[in-house]
């Protein structure tokens, strides 16, 4: 048997590797049209700001050692132009002679990928982006040609790792944004953290506008202003690479990707698809959807390997699990967050807890902003979303991991979780999250959201009076809770909204006066969340001046 891949990075090579180990006879030849395979993509903008000292850390494999380990013919720089699925034949073009020839098969694996979205500006040819080694090596370039200033453009994961690391490497930074918030699979008052800690470090932020010209050392943004721009990074989003499927007469799914089934098969029966330019099934839905993460490439190219060797296999469907640092603080998301769950009419409640990211008594605690979403019909986890220095990313991968055993909301209360002082609380965030819905689900809790929280009369702070002093939701009512007994005659008629700074004292606050015959609500995550939330609202506004001074570089390449 002769399998084709096209494609050497992640998928395409978790297909051949895999292939390999289930059949030591089958005849395995990888097509690259890059010069690299195999090399971590995800580290590319660690090793921009130095953080990966050694460019060859990035290389994971060559075509020798493919070669050497796997028996396996990787040939770089050779472009597949065209398929011919009756003749079951590639064509294929060498990068640097032109040269064509013709490659036979009996199995094919498309993991093309997906290429950066580079929009049509003027002056957009120099611009830069960061998809594989080559970019790298031209950005690395830049920075050693002497480049003072960067724009980077789009506030997704790979945006803001970037302009961290140019930053650690001193340049003034600018991260130009056209939404309202960094971040898209975060919820604004969770991502509104994260533009904090971007502009603390001396980015300048600019949401809710976009570049439109790209001049020779600066870019101009719609409303006119000019940014200071030795370097243009454009980091968009990406568009699966379908051009060759399509030529071929595969199916192209409503996403735009390559249409394949449970077994990564598409509408041809010897040719499968992985890794960005597929589609996925959704978790909540079940519908397609492009998830261009490298885990799920990595994991679906070895299915493949398995379904072409005669083994019975399904893809689970995708929750785009995803996690991110930005200057020491990680922000990480599961599922579909509220924006979407909105916009699709999906009926939803949403628990905000701030928790230490271990006991408060152990040295170097730190807190936690944790969002959980969930169907209030049936308890079904629909998402999560957290930020915070330290333990973040364990939680969401709890909370991932419950959410594909089917777990509910409330049944995060029962997980047996590992505990220690310097590790977490004996109620861990993620048990808390699960109080708090179950509360919710059984009557005993009643919320209402930062964003329907206005203020007045009928707002009741149960904090301290020193906290109430720092920071307070206009025209709230503060009478502490231990007041609250003594004191409830002067509390106002009607409906009452209480909390206090995370949402703790508020909930004990509700149930007194419930207690007392008063009807009253708890502002879910208390002050912090609404705090978090006003920012999100005004979150375009202070950024760094543009001719702030660049801040020392921590780490040189």
């Amino acid at each position: 048997m002769k399998v084709l891949v096209i494609g050497g990075v992640a998928g395409g090579m978790s297909a051949a590797t895999r292939l390999r180990r289930l059949d030591e006879h089958a005849e395995i030849v990888v097509l690259e049209r890059g010069a690299h395979v195999s090399y971590a993509n995800c580290g590319l903008p660690y090793y921009l700001g130095g953080v990966i000292e050694e460019r060859a850390a990035l290389l994971l494999q060559t075509p020798e050692s493919l070669a050497a380990r796997f028996r396996i013919d990787v040939r770089v720089r050779q472009e597949a132009v065209a398929v011919d699925p009756a003749a079951r034949t590639v064509r294929v073009r060498e990068v640097d002679s032109g040269r064509e020839y013709e490659e036979a098969y009996d199995k094919l694996v498309l993991s093309p990928g997906a290429r950066p979205f580079v929009p049509d500006l003027p002056g957009v040819g120099r611009a830069r982006t960061l998809r594989d080694v080559t970019d790298v090596d031209r950005l690395a370039a830049d920075l050693d040609a002497g480049a003072g200033s960067a724009v980077v453009v789009g506030g997704g994961f790979i945006g803001v790792e970037a302009a961290e690391n140019l930053r650690e490497r001193g340049l003034e930074v600018t991260l130009v944004e056209l939404a309202d918030q960094v971040l898209p699979p975060l919820d604004p008052e969770m991502a509104a953290p994260v533009a904090e800690r971007l502009r603390a470090h001396g980015i300048r932020v600019e949401l809710g506008t976009q570049v439109a010209e790209v001049l020779a050392d600066a870019v101009t943004l719609a409303d006119g202003r000019r940014v200071p721009a030795d370097v243009v990074l454009m980091s968009i989003g990406v568009r699966p690479e379908t051009g060759l499927a399509r030529a071929a007469g595969l199916e192209t799914g409503e996403r735009g990707g390559i249409a394949v089934d449970a077994s990564m098969r598409t509408s041809d029966p010897d040719i499968y698809a992985v890794g960005d330019a597929a589609e996925k099934r959704d978790a909540q839905t079940g519908e397609p959807v492009l998830i261009p993460l490298a885990n799920l490439a990595n994991r679906h190219g070895r299915l493949v390997a398995d379904a072409i060797t005669g083994r019975e296999v399904r893809a689970r469907a995708a929750s785009g699990t995803a996690v991110v640092r930005i200057f020491e603080l990680t922000a990480a998301a599961t599922g579909w967050n509220e924006k979407r769950l909105r916009a699709a009419g999906r009926p939803y409640e949403a628990v905000h807890l701030h928790p230490g990211s271990h006991a408060g008594y152990y040295p170097g605690a730190s807190p936690i902003a944790l969002k959980l979403l969930y169907d209030p019909r049936d308890g079904r986890i629909l998402g999560a979303q957290a930020v915070g220095e330290d333990g973040v990313d364990k939680r969401i991968d709890v909370i991932a991991t419950a959410m594909a055993g089917g777990l509910t909301a409330p049944e995060l209360a029962d997980l047996e979780l590992a505990y220690a002082p310097p590790y977490g609380s004996a109620k861990d965030p993620v048990t808390m999250a699960g109080f708090i819905a179950g509360n919710r689900m059984d009557g005993t809790a009643r919320a209402v959201q930062w964003h329907a929280v206005t203020g007045g009369a009928a707002v009741i702070d149960v904090r301290t009076r020193a906290e109430h002093a720092r920071g307070a939701i206009p025209g709230a009512l503060n009478i502490p809770l231990d007041e609250l007994r003594d004191r409830a005659a002067e509390l106002p008629d009607g409906d009452l909204i209480v909390h206090c700074q995370v949402g703790l004292r508020g909930h004990t606050a509700q149930r007194l006066l419930a207690g007392l015959g008063r009807k009253s609500a708890n502002l879910d995550g208390g002050y912090a969340t609404w705090a978090a939330g006003q920012s999100a609202r005004t979150d375009a506004g202070p950024a760094a001046p543009a001719d702030a001074a660049p801040r020392p570089a921590t780490r040189v390449a």
